[in-house]
């Protein structure tokens, strides 16, 4: 008998919570440059509960995908927020179906005893914001990851 290899390991889909400003800002790291139609926003005011069906870019496997030399992938996440008060938006045409909305930050703006505001800041001045009781968020990877259509890495033009 041997000990298991780091090689033995074998890649399996992120299934992450956050329950602080620290937490949210790993997910935040982690949905950078996501990208969702618009119809794939969901906000369930009874359940207290707002999703999202993201095509993220996997930021954890750039680094692999370069040394190997194969292609950059993506994969489709959900995104969920709990214990989410009320939902406002600026800058999203909720109207057009078409519209293709891409994730640049998750942040939190505390107020008292946990409660506070999340903000999802889209490309093109557009944002998100939660009111919330605490933070309370899971990102999951619902499918297997697919080559990225641009076969490029994201970047930021400074």
């Amino acid at each position: 008998m041997t000990d298991a290899t780091f090689q033995d390991g074998r890649e399996t889909p992120l299934n992450l919570g956050a329950q602080d400003a620290e937490d949210l800002k790993v997910i935040s790291t982690l949905t950078q440059d996501a990208v969702f139609p618009v119809t794939e926003l969901a906000w369930r005011p009874g359940e207290h509960r707002f999703a999202l069906l993201l095509n993220r870019f996997r930021w954890e496997d750039q680094t692999a995908a370069e040394r190997r030399g194969r292609d950059y992938e993506r994969v489709q996440s959900l995104l969920v927020f709990d214990n989410v008060l009320g939902v406002a938006s600026q800058g999203i045409e909720r109207s057009d179906n078409d519209v293709i909305l891409s994730l640049l930050a998750v942040d939190f703006e505390p107020a008292e005893d946990g409660a506070g505001q999340i903000l999802l800041t889209l490309a093109g001045d557009g944002a998100i914001r939660l009111q919330v009781e605490a933070i309370e968020a899971v990102l999951k990877d619902v499918t297997r990851p697919y080559v990225a259509p641009s076969r490029q890495a994201p970047h930021h033009p400074e």
